[in-house]
């Protein structure tokens, strides 16, 4: 008898062992899964406000792309280590000036190409763009891409979406766009948050 009480006391305390272990076990987990569901927003707010911004689009330059009203994320960071490409959606100064709401534009030509607007019809090193794209309207005003125009190393065209109503590289009041003017490329659209009157 006394043997069978030390052998279920054995039998008990190895139960509540096992039992203390896998308590500890899933309290971990636990414990893991919260620090993973509150970091991982946190982290994420973070690298947000460390390398990207939010804008809203002011006008309708970038119809049917993008409307007035709707929200955009911006990463500051990727042309620190990349340069703008021909299609990149960009929030820039115009002029530089950091006190102006950023112009969101589509980058169509880079340093060291040449730009001129022909009947309504980009040309980009004397090849048409655009024309077999049913979004692109003939642009009604050519502006100074009238002349042939050779981007210098570092500078960028940029044209709206919506090529009629929009305000870009072909005013004399923006031009190209340097390197330093630019804030960064578009990389997540948000929902249009409400028309601007």
């Amino acid at each position: 008898m006394w043997k069978f009480r030390r052998r279920r006391r054995r039998y008990s305390f190895q139960y509540q062992e096992k039992k203390r272990k896998q308590m500890l076990a899933r309290g971990r987990q636990i414990l893991s899964w919260s620090v993973l569901i509150f970091a991982a927003p946190l982290c994420a707010f973070v690298m947000v406000m460390l390398f990207g911004r939010q804008t809203m689009v002011m006008e309708d330059s970038m119809k049917p792309t993008l409307s007035r009203g709707q929200s955009v994320y911006v990463n500051r960071l990727i042309y620190k280590f990349a340069s703008p490409k021909i299609g990149d959606i960009i929030v820039f100064y115009p002029n530089g000036n950091q006190k102006l709401h950023g112009y969101v534009k589509r980058v169509v030509a880079v340093g060291g190409d040449t730009v001129q607007i022909k009947d309504g019809i980009l040309y980009v090193n004397g090849k048409p763009q655009d024309t077999g794209s049913a979004i692109y309207d003939k642009m009604k005003d050519a502006g100074i891409a009238e002349s042939r125009i050779r981007l210098g190393s570092g500078e960028y065209f940029v044209l709206g979406d919506n090529r009629n109503e929009s305000e870009d590289s072909r005013s004399a009041n923006i031009g190209m766009v340097t390197r330093d003017m630019i804030l960064g490329k578009v990389w997540h659209v948000g929902a249009l948050e409400r028309e601007l009157g």
